[in-house]
């Protein structure tokens, strides 16, 4: 599942008809977390007689996990994440990596990798922080309590709750569709600004985005969008 997860998102990121991604699970889960055969086999897949080289070997795996879910973040289109159900350990990871997170009323949420006795090292434990601040995470990954849906939503982790699954996917693809209705320019350029100032200073998020505009402002879309607000229409745009 981890690699074709990279290979759907680097086809949506490069498949000109896409404008938006909602990612969903299936069942009443959204994710149980990680497969723990999977992360018993690791040993093996490892193994070597020099340890130093069985060690790089694992930094390896762990890297290419991480970019798995990083194509998630890296997809230019914007993702939103529906969730039901335990959302757990890795699926934490997966729904950090997303634009947008919405849930159903009876969604769990927990950062369960110490119960395993080990450390977070897909995404979590950087990009959590930066959704619902550095206390909070601490907390939840020291000690792995859940997370309902309402504190969920108070905390920032969610943007909105809804009363049931039906409802969670009625109201993401409103959501995504109106998304889709906009410049696809200007939503690919919105996200890159929003995922650069969070890795960076206020002053070097002004300069790249002076330099995008300078470079992306004066187009198609915003003639279009210009002449629909004249025309009382909805303005049509190429992708």
């Amino acid at each position: 599942m981890w690699q074709e997860l990279r290979t759907a998102f680097l086809w949506a990121d490069s498949t000109p008809g896409v404008r938006v991604v909602v990612l969903s699970g299936a069942g009443k889960n959204f994710c149980s977390g990680i497969d723990l055969s999977m992360l018993a086999g690791v040993e093996a897949l490892v193994a070597h007689r020099d340890p130093a080289r069985s060690h790089e070997a694992l930094r390896h795996v762990i890297l290419d996990l991480q970019d798995c879910l990083t194509c998630v973040e890296r997809c230019r289109k914007p993702v939103l994440v529906a969730i039901q159900g335990a959302c757990i350990g890795a699926g934490v990871d997966l729904v950090s990596c997303c634009d947008m997170r919405y849930a159903a009323a009876d969604a769990q949420f927990s950062v369960r990798e110490i119960e395993l006795g080990m450390v977070a090292d897909v995404g979590t434990l950087q990009r959590l922080p930066c959704l619902i601040g550095q206390g909070l995470a601490r907390e939840l990954a020291y000690t792995a309590r859940q997370v309902d849906a309402g504190e969920a939503q108070r905390c920032g982790l969610v943007n909105r709750v809804f009363d049931n699954h039906d409802a969670l996917h009625v109201g993401v693809r409103e959501i995504a569709h109106c998304i889709a209705g906009k410049s696809p320019l200007a939503i690919r350029g919105t996200k890159e600004m929003l995922n650069f100032g969070r890795d960076h200073s206020v002053a070097d998020g002004l300069t790249y985005v002076a330099t995008w505009n300078a470079a992306m402002l004066m187009s198609v879309d915003l003639a279009e969008s210009m002449r629909a607000l004249r025309e009382k229409r909805k303005p049509e745009f190429d992708d």
